[in-house]
């Protein structure tokens, strides 16, 4: 299980580093324990590095290689280049004033990741949110917070969906329970709104949208929404992702994202199909 403690949210490359000192320090045949000895650091910082839980400091890391036996000038020089890059923060930085140190995991994953799957019973997907809906859902979930606070996450939420327009775009495949589209959120032009904005999502050519429909009955991930990010770096293995009311949780244990892959395979094919998901909701924006 991934650890986005404050100050330690991972990002993608920083993974990736991690994942390579690691299967360095084992063709060396290392302990935790040895590499440790080496820093002057308890074999603890050792595995927080390799599991991107902190930041990669370059003497470590400089120190590390030697002892790994990387001596080619030209590999360390790569390898501290990468490392320096990793531990630059990410575009969101800038809105840290608002962002949670726990959800900064989620926005470097979600920029990163090759496949993005989801399954949302209460609200549409931050990537598909307008601008107005987004206002609405942020404000009834922080109902304490400053109006310029709100504005800064809808900034944040609206900045976040460039990706999705981007040359080498992911797969974003959302499961959504007819809930999200029966709740009325923000009043009725705010909701045609949003369903045209789903409607026009539907036509992009890396977004896949299926409706679970009330009529289909129980289903495999009742109790909550997740994401499930894939990435096309074989060091970063499928990362699950469920969120609560104060925080969340990142899963990337084998048998852990498989139960998360294994529900949402089920609900694919209970739900119906992605074909179907416009006339669906052009039959539900009339109703509104």
């Amino acid at each position: 299980m991934m650890d986005p403690r404050p100050g330690g949210a991972p990002t993608v490359l920083r993974m990736v580093l991690g994942k390579r000192l690691q299967d360095l320090r084992e063709q060396a045949g290392i302990t935790y324990e040895q590499a440790g000895r080496e820093l002057d650091v308890t074999h603890a910082t050792i595995r927080r590095m390799e599991k991107a839980e902190v930041g990669l400091k370059i003497p470590y890391v400089e120190k590390l290689l030697h002892v790994y036996g990387v001596t080619s000038p030209e590999e360390v020089s790569g390898f501290l280049a990468l490392a320096r890059e990793a531990n630059r923060p990410g575009w969101w930085h800038s809105f840290r004033d608002v962002l949670p140190d726990w959800f900064s995991a989620f926005v470097s994953l979600e920029g990163e990741a090759a496949v993005i799957r989801a399954y949302e019973p209460h609200y549409v997907p931050g990537l598909l949110q307008t601008p107005d809906y987004a206002r609405a859902t942020l404000r009834a979930g922080q109902p304490h917070a400053a109006p310029a606070e709100i504005d800064r996450l809808v900034t944040l939420r609206t900045e976040r969906q460039a990706l999705l327009s981007k040359p080498e775009a992911p797969l974003l495949w959302v499961v959504m329970d007819e809930t999200v589209l029966r709740r009325p959120i923000g009043g009725r032009k705010v909701m045609r709104e949003q369903v045209d904005r789903l409607i026009e999502a539907t036509e992009l050519s890396n977004v896949r949208l299926q409706i679970m429909p009330f009529a289909v009955g129980p289903h495999p991930a009742m109790y909550g929404p997740f994401h499930i990010f894939r990435f096309q770096l074989q060091e970063i293995p499928d990362i699950a992702y469920s969120e609560h009311l104060v925080g969340g949780v990142y899963f990337d244990e084998r048998d852990d994202v498989s139960s998360f892959l294994e529900a949402l395979d089920r609900m694919c094919a209970q739900a119906a199909p992605a074909q179907s998901t416009k006339a669906i909701l052009d039959g539900m924006r009339k109703e509104i």
